[in-house]
C-alpha cells in the first residue's frame, strides 16, 4: 500500500506494525495493509485506491486538531457573528445586501482580531459563492490572474460567482490592484479586501469608488466575553475537554486585557489552560495574568493608530482635560512613540493654542523639549507629564494662531499695501532724497511709548486677543493703543 509517516501517540492499539520508532517525537512509520485499515475502520474492508481517501481524512483531521484555539472557534453562521452591528445588524446596509441578494465588491478596514476574515468566510457560504482567498504578503499577480481566470470559468459554466477574499490587500502595490479593476467592475468576482490600513490612502482610488468600505470596530468587552465563554462550553471545537472553571474575573481580564482583539484573547486562554496539568483547569485572574505576560498593543507608527493617538492628545489638551491628555501620552509612549514627535507637538501647541493667554507655556514647551533631548527615557517621561498638565490646564488662546492666518490669506487674496513712506528704510544712499523715512515718529519719545502714528496704511484688525488669563490684560492695553493709532489715520 506505501508507507505513511504520521504522529499518533495511540497507533499501536490499531494493531498497525511500526517500521521504527523516534524517541524525540511520538511518530510511527508504517505499511497500512488493507486489512489493517480495515481493523482501524471498524472491519470494513475498503476497495483499492481508498486507503489514500482514509489518509486524508486522518490527516484532516489531525490538521483540525493542531489548529488554534481563535481559528477553531470561527462562527459557522452569520447569527453567530459577533461585533459590527454597525453595518451587520437587522435592517443596516451589509445585511440589506445579503438579504437581497446584492453584494458587491466591499473593503473591509479595521483592527486585527475584529472578524474581517472571519466575515468574509461567512459572506460566501451565505451567498453560495465559491470562495478563493489570497494573501497580499505572499501572492504575485500571476496567481492573482490564475484566480480570476478560475472565477471566470466558474461563472460562465455553472453560473456561480466567486467571492475573492485578499487578506492585507494594502500589500498589493498599485500594479497589482489595478489586476482586479476589469473583474470587479465586469461583476465576475466578488472582492472582499482586508486591512488594517486606511484604504483612502492604502488602495487604489479606482478601486475604492468600485467598493463599499465597512469599518470594523474593537469588539467589546461582553462580546469578548462571550466569546470565550463559547470557547469554555465547546467539547468539539473549544476546550469543553478540560472541564475549565472559570472565575468571572478572569474572563472580565481577558475581556479587557485583549483591547476587543478576539484572536488575542482567545489565544490568551488556551495558553492558560492548555498550561494546566491538572483537570478540572480551574481559571483564576491570576493565571489569567499570567499567560497573558506583558500586554501588546496595536499601534502603528507610521499609521492611523499614530496620527489618531497625537489628535487625540492635542484635542485633549486643547479642551483642558490633563487627565485624557497624561492619557493619550502614557499610551504613546507605551506603544515606543517617538519623543521628538511628541515635544515638537507640544511646542506647536503651546503658540496655537495658547499663545498670549500664557506667554510661559510656549518656554515651558521648548524647555520639555531640551529636557528630553538631554535626559531620554524613560526619565524624560516626567518632563513630558510636566508638559502636558501644565499646558491643558493653561488658559487658551488661538488669537495670535487666527491673526496670522489671516493676515496671510489676505496677502493671497487682496492687493498689497505699499509700505508707508515714513516706514520706509532710510539708511542706504539716496534714501532720503526720495523721501523715505520722513516724518517718522520714534515711540520711545512718547511719554507712554506709543505715537498717534499709521503702521498699515488702512484701518484692519487682525489680532483680537480673548478675555482670558495673561490676553485679558493685553486687551485692555491694546484697546487704548488702538484708539491713540487710530488718531493717525483719522485726525
Amino acid at each position: 500500500m506505501g508507507t505513511r509517516i504520521l504522529s499518533v501517540p495511540d497507533a499501536p492499539q490499531w494493531g498497525l506494525r511500526p517500521l521504527s520508532f523516534t524517541k524525540c517525537a511520538t511518530r510511527y512509520v508504517y505499511d497500512a495493509t488493507h486489512a489493517e485499515i480495515a481493523a482501524m475502520t471498524g472491519g470494513k474492508r475498503p476497495a483499492a485506491g481508498e486507503s489514500r481517501s482514509l489518509f486524508a481524512d486522518l490527516e484532516k483531521q489531525f490538521q483540525q486538531q493542531a489548529r488554534p484555539l481563535a481559528a477553531r472557534m470561527r462562527p459557522k453562521n452569520l447569527d453567530a457573528f459577533l461585533g459590527q452591528q454597525h453595518f451587520l445588524g437587522p435592517g443596516k446596509l451589509l445585511r440589506r445586501l445579503m438579504d437581497a441578494d446584492r453584494l458587491g465588491s466591499v473593503i473591509f478596514y479595521g483592527p486585527p482580531g475584529t472578524g474581517k476574515t472571519t466575515l468574509a468566510q461567512l459572506l460566501a457560504t451565505a451567498s453560495q459563492s465559491r470562495f478563493c482567498q489570497l494573501s497580499a504578503v505572499t501572492s504575485n499577480v500571476k496567481e492573482v490572474r490564475d484566480c480570476l481566470d478560475q472565477s471566470r470559468d466558474e461563472l460562465l459554466s455553472n453560473g456561480r460567482r466567486t467571492l475573492l477574499f485578499v487578506d492585507e490587500i494594502h500589500r498589493f502595490n498599485r500594479a497589482q490592484q489595478d489586476v482586479l479593476l476589469h473583474d470587479v467592475e465586469e461583476g465576475t468576482v466578488i472582492l472582499v479586501g482586508a486591512t488594517t490600513a486606511n484604504p483612502f490612502f492604502a488602495v487604489n482610488s479606482a478601486l475604492i469608488s468600485r467598493s463599499q468600505v465597512f469599518e470594523f470596530q474593537p469588539l467589546d468587552a461582553e462580546q469578548i466575553a462571550e466569546l470565550l465563554r463559547r470557547a469554555i462550553r465547546d467539547p468539539v471545537d473549544g476546550l469543553g475537554a478540560y472541564e475549565v472553571k472559570a472565575d468571572p474575573d478572569a474572563i472580565e481580564f481577558f475581556a479587557q486585557v485583549c483591547d476587543g482583539d478576539a484572536r488575542r484573547a482567545l489565544t490568551a486562554l488556551e495558553v492558560a489552560v492548555l498550561s494546566q496539568k491538572s483537570r478540572p483547569v480551574h481559571l483564576t485572574r491570576e493565571l489569567a495574568a499570567e499567560s497573558v505576560q506583558r500586554k501588546a498593543m496595536e499601534y502603528d507608527a507610521a499609521g492611523d493608530s499614530h496620527y489618531d493617538a497625537a489628535s487625540a492628545l492635542i484635542k485633549s489638551i486643547r479642551g483642558s482635560d490633563p487627565d485624557a491628555g497624561i492619557y493619550w501620552l502614557a499610551r504613546m509612549l507605551e506603544a515606543g512613540e517617538d519623543v521628538r514627535f511628541l515635544t515638537r507637538r507640544l511646542v506647536i501647541l503651546a503658540s496655537e493654542d495658547i499663545g498670549n493667554a500664557d506667554p510661559q507655556a510656549l518656554p515651558l514647551a521648548v524647555a520639555v523639549m531640551q529636557a528630553c533631548e538631554f535626559v531620554g527615557l524613560p526619565e524624560c517621561q516626567l518632563a513630558l507629564a510636566q508638559g502636558v498638565t501644565y499646558l491643558a490646564c493653561a488658559p487658551k488662546s488661538n488669537a495670535a494662531t487666527v491673526a496670522i492666518g489671516e493676515a496671510r490669506e489676505e496677502i493671497r487674496s487682496g492687493r498689497l499695501l505699499p509700505v508707508p513712506m515714513h516706514l520706509r528704510d532710510r539708511h542706504y544712499p539716496g534714501a532720503q532724497q526720495l523721501g523715505h523715512g520722513d516724518g517718522y515718529q520714534y515711540a520711545h519719545d512718547a511719554a507712554d511709548g506709543v505715537v498717534s502714528q499709521d503702521y498699515l496704511g488702512t484701518d484692519r484688525e487682525f489680532y483680537r486677543p480673548t478675555s482670558r488669563g495673561f490676553e485679558a490684560e493685553l486687551a485692555t492695553r491694546l484697546q487704548a493703543i488702538r484708539h491713540v493709532l487710530r488718531q493717525a489715520r483719522n485726525p
